[in-house]
């Protein structure tokens, strides 16, 4: 007889991992949740933006941290065409803004990182798992950096990990893979750091309103996925 799948409990994770990949990037990890993977790298430059602070002698005084999304054309049924789109930059701006609040960036200064996440299979929630990968491969890469003296004292504030909640049937729900994102009535993207501090928070009323209630019933669901991601964070660092 065929085995049953085991359903998941809407307060549940999907199965996910992170754990080291082969680059040539100071930092480099795959994350997997679910279905979804994402290759999250994090590069190292010496030359950071010319707009950042320098003090009267020409030094840089802060440093800086970005990202780049980009779904691989095979991520997809339909091949991803390759190239920036409106979606791709909003969701690359979204994971630069997050890792910028997980890092003190006068402790690196003249030191430029940029996180890539490259979306190798594409199902639900493919931003955030980039959030919560290109973290871990930030650390890689701060830690790198470290060690070759580009980094003097640690920057690194904290972990800061993301996650999709949504409301499904009338109940709210963790971790949306596609099948639950495309009948979700409300869709919401969370970020927070390791204080439980809320970083971002993305919700939509995709078929129509949602209450206090519901919101405040999501957001703590939200808080208790992002810290058992950040539990698996810390492990993969």
């Amino acid at each position: 007889m065929p085995t049953k799948t085991k359903t998941r409990n809407r307060s549940e994770l999907r199965p996910t991992t992170i754990k080291r990949y082969p680059t040539a990037a100071a930092g480099s990890v795959m994350i997997e949740a679910g279905k979804t993977k994402v290759l999250c790298t994090a590069s190292i430059s010496a030359s950071p933006p010319k707009w950042l602070p320098r003090d009267e002698e020409g030094n840089y005084t802060s440093g800086w941290v970005t990202a780049e999304y980009n779904m691989m054309p095979g991520s997809t049924p339909d091949r991803k065409r390759r190239g920036p789109d409106s979606r791709g930059t909003e969701i690359q701006r979204l994971i630069g803004r997050v890792l910028r609040a997980a890092v003190d960036m006068d402790k690196m200064p003249g030191v430029a990182i940029t996180c890539d996440c490259d979306v190798v299979f594409a199902d639900g929630g493919t931003r955030t798992a980039s959030i919560t990968g290109a973290w871990v491969a930030l650390a890689h890469a701060v830690n790198a950096a470290m060690k070759k003296g580009l980094i003097k004292k640690n920057p690194l504030i904290g972990p800061v990990a993301a996650v999709s909640v949504g409301v499904i049937d009338g109940k709210p729900t963790l971790d949306l893979d596609y099948p639950l994102d495309v009948r979700a009535e409300v869709d919401m993207n969370v970020a927070m750091n390791h204080k439980g501090d809320f970083i971002e928070v993305q919700g939509t009323g995709e078929k129509g309103t949602f209450s206090r209630e519901e919101l405040d019933a999501l957001l703590d669901l939200a808080g208790k996925g992002i810290r058992k991601l950040i539990k698996l964070q810390r492990s993969a660092v």
